[in-house]
């Protein structure tokens, strides 16, 4: 008898296949360019990719987190392979890394990103929206200048990513134009509700479709319509092996000039960096994954946390390159109708497939359908709607989401990230500060209620609206709601209620003696929660 979990799988595989197919098709060239741009060798970027799609994938607590090699890490990667006199040295950095993560997923530090403000985590997924919507566009056009570009965050990529627009309808190639032009009408086509009602139709994902007929277009336009070709340095280039053994011999395997890298001060300071900036990138991606989790299921972070720690030594040991969640993969997959791990495991056993049997053939793919591909996911990401329903909710919401995309787009993610939090913490704090401590009126009689918790940064509040208060009042101090007063906040009390009879003021307290220790004087009427 199969076991639920099994059946629960066996249920989506008609939707997990075809999206782990399309998650492949895009990771297998950013495994490449990532590596590419790391100044590694570029099989490690494939091991990378395997250990996220083949290992990571059931050991996360995400169904449909994707891991592998991010463009976050590729400038501490490659002034690391410097600065430690070659790539061995990040290896070991990397299996140290994972030790790290590990520890931090034990000590249950994933709790962090919880305190990430949902404007913030929608701003970052709009500004990697469209962040792909530019670095795609030269692969649409033809206009092929680094793979790095596809995913990067990097303030050098960003400064210069809107010249590189330019420069794409410079140096059109027209075949390439064809291609993306006819692949995003069928993406936009398969996306249609009436296509989405057939059913077999169903089964075929657009992204598939729209990779099928870029390999068509080229075949047929090389034997018939040269001019009208796309060239090999747009099409996806992969190393290719004589035998399939020949994989294995791409291993970096520990030896001893491995391990005297532990002897390095330098080393650890790697190992750190690698560490944190992996660890947030994971836990802001997978934030970020569970936003677009048409599910709405929550990935545990600590868990998160170990997968990527294990991935991490994993990688290491065997040549790989450092990993983490990426969220350009994650909404790829969820986007052509990923519903559980098997969709990134599924792009792992083709990543592993095509680089063991099937290499010259996936060298037959032009960029620019792929390009189509993530200029889709980037619509998706950045889609005019969400930047309206922001605006419609306030300055309190919209400003920390404008401010986070804005930021991500002239710096990088984490530099984003962090003003946007900053941004998103002053407006929490705003709104707690005004909504913590109220004031109504009626008539001389006023009614001062103290909100859930109440602290010390609302004793500003609290006094501006004590002077408010004129002489012959009558006020009802209301601390029901309270489970909090902070010490400030009984004190400013006191005072008042010290100095009320001098203006004839009249004060009663609704369970106020019962969060604290209050000196009672002749002007307070005490009641114990009835008016």
């Amino acid at each position: 008898m199969i076991h639920k979990p099994t059946q629960y799988y066996f249920r989506h595989l008609k939707d997990d296949i075809p999206a782990g197919i399309v998650v492949f098709l895009v990771a297998l060239p950013l495994c490449l360019g990532i590596a590419l741009a790391s100044g590694a060798p570029l099989f490690s970027g494939l091991i990378g990719g395997l250990i996220g799609g083949l290992i990571v994938s059931w050991l996360s607590g995400s169904q449909l987190a994707v891991s592998g090699p991010a463009a976050g890490l590729t400038v501490i990667i490659f002034n690391a392979i410097e600065t430690l006199g070659g790539f061995q040295g990040v290896l070991v950095a990397c299996v140290l890394a994972g030790i790290m993560q590990l520890m931090l997923g034990f000590l249950r530090a994933g709790i962090i990103g919880a305190f990430f403000p949902a404007a913030v985590i929608e701003g970052m997924l709009a500004a990697i929206g469209l962040i792909l919507i530019i670095k795609q566009i030269p692969h649409a056009t033809g206009y092929h200048t680094s793979y790095e570009g596809d995913e990067s965050y990097m303030k050098e990529t960003a400064e210069s990513s809107f010249l590189e627009v330019f420069d794409a309808f410079g140096g059109i190639s027209p075949g390439s134009v064809v291609i993306s032009v006819v692949a995003l009408l069928l993406l936009i086509l398969w996306s249609t509700a009436w296509f989405k009602k057939q059913k077999l139709l169903k089964l075929i994902p657009g992204p598939l479709v729209a990779v099928v007929w870029g390999v068509a277009y080229n075949v047929v336009t090389i034997q018939f319509a040269p001019d009208w070709a796309v060239s090999g340095e747009h099409l996806v280039s992969l190393p290719v092996s004589e035998k399939a053994i020949d994989f294995f011999d791409n291993f970096v395997l520990p030896n001893a000039d491995y391990l005297s890298h532990l002897s390095n001060p330098h080393v650890y300071t790697v190992a750190v960096t690698i560490a944190i900036i992996a660890s947030l990138e994971t836990l802001l991606s997978l934030e970020a994954t569970d936003k677009l989790d048409p599910m709405k299921r929550l990935a545990p972070t600590n868990r998160e946390l170990k997968a990527q720690g294990v991935g991490n030594i994993i990688s290491g040991l065997i040549g790989g390159l450092p990993m983490t969640a990426v969220i350009v993969r994650s909404a790829a997959s969820i986007n052509a109708g990923g519903q559980t791990r098997i969709a990134c495991f599924t792009h792992g056993v083709f990543l592993l497939l095509s680089v063991m049997f099937f290499a010259h053939y996936l060298n037959y793919i032009p960029l620019a359908c792929l390009a189509a591909i993530l200029l889709h996911t980037g619509y998706k990401l950045a889609n005019p709607v969400l930047f309206k329903s922001f605006y419609q909710k306030g300055l309190s919401q919209f400003l920390p989401f404008i401010i986070t995309v804005i930021a991500i787009l002239v710096t990088d993610l984490l530099k984003g990230m962090a003003i946007g939090m900053v941004i998103g913490l002053f407006f929490v704090i705003k709104t707690n500060y005004h909504a913590a401590i109220t004031l109504i009126q009626d008539g001389s009689h006023y009614l001062l209620s103290l909100n859930k918790d109440v602290s010390f940064l609302n004793k500003a509040l609290l006094r501006k609206f004590i002077l408010s208060i004129p002489e012959q009042s009558t006020v009802t101090i209301d601390a029901s709601k309270a489970k909090f007063i902070d010490h400030d906040i009984m004190e400013t009390i006191e005072d008042f209620l010290a100095a009320a009879p001098d203006s004839n003021i009249k004060v009663e307290l609704i369970d106020l003696h019962g969060k604290d220790k209050i000196n009672k004087h002749e002007a307070i009427v005490i009641l114990n929660g009835d008016r």
